[in-house]
């Protein structure tokens, strides 16, 4: 047993190490204070000690959709982010006709002086219909791919607006000061969020009180909506994913003609 626990220094000193443990022992044996001090001071010097040891992850893995990622959340399925090969579609001449984008930003009641995140903001197609109505405000251009970013600055630097910023956002962060933004609009993008509830949490951070989030998904109730399926957001799972993160449903605006326009505020 004793050469187990043997320093490689002593391996050839049995005598010494026995004569060592045996004062060891009998140190302990008439100080039992001290070896609860020993105990604790292990206890303290744990970096461990005293953290949460159950942390839940509040994702799942398993092989679904082929449009999916195999990441779940809250029993929905992750979609693939559509890439910025994609971004002709964003730009598509029959979108107004599909979506009625002009109604939606109407939705947003959008004063002056506000300060307004587009999150996923992709080729800036809502981004540069609303920075003439916030003519005293700001509106953030928040997307996780450059070349999104790229194409916004350069749409920007062309028309001259000077009340549009870039942030490049990241997986768990829209990067956006603390109490900075009165609305939110996110547009046909959350279902994309590899993850959401970290997403959400720094949006809510973000807000201002009294601040709004405009969540706009294609109807997952609607099968005849020619969108894919983890494409789509049923209201009852956007309303449970918000209320994870501390939001609640305000209203959910119907003058869309394919769209949920959800409008979430904190509780």
């Amino acid at each position: 047993m004793n050469t187990l626990i043997m320093a490689p220094h002593s391996i050839n000193r049995p005598q010494r190490l026995r004569s060592f443990l045996k004062t060891f022992f009998n140190l302990f044996q008439a100080r039992p204070l001290l070896l609860a001090g020993l105990a604790a001071s292990l206890l303290y010097w744990n970096p461990s000690y005293g953290q949460p040891q159950n942390l839940k992850d509040p994702y799942t893995y398993r092989k679904g959709d082929p449009n999916g990622i195999g990441k779940w959340y809250m029993g929905r399925e992750i979609a693939y982010v559509m890439g910025y090969q994609g971004m002709g579609w964003l730009e598509r001449p029959e979108r107004e006709a599909e979506e009625q984008t002009s109604t939606l930003i109407e939705n947003l009641e959008i004063r002056s002086e506000d300060r307004i995140a587009d999150i996923g903001a992709g080729s800036g197609h809502h981004v540069f219909l609303m920075a003439p109505l916030a003519a005293k405000g700001m509106v953030y251009a928040v997307d996780i791919q450059p070349e999104m970013l790229e194409v916004i600055e350069r749409r920007k630097k062309t028309e001259g607006n000077d009340n549009i910023e870039l942030i490049p956002g990241d997986e768990k962060s829209v990067n956006l000061p603390e109490n900075s933004i009165d609305k939110v609009l996110m547009v046909d993008v959350y279902h994309e969020f590899s993850y959401p509830a970290e997403i959400m949490a720094s949006i809510k951070k973000a807000l201002r009180p009294g601040g709004e989030v405009y969540l706009i998904e294609y109807r997952g109730e609607d099968e005849s909506i020619p969108i894919k399926k983890l494409h789509k957001l049923t209201v009852n799972q956007a309303v449970k994913e918000m209320k994870a993160v501390g939001l609640k449903l305000k209203s959910n605006l119907s003058n869309l003609p394919r769209q949920h326009c959800m409008v979430f505020i904190k509780e």
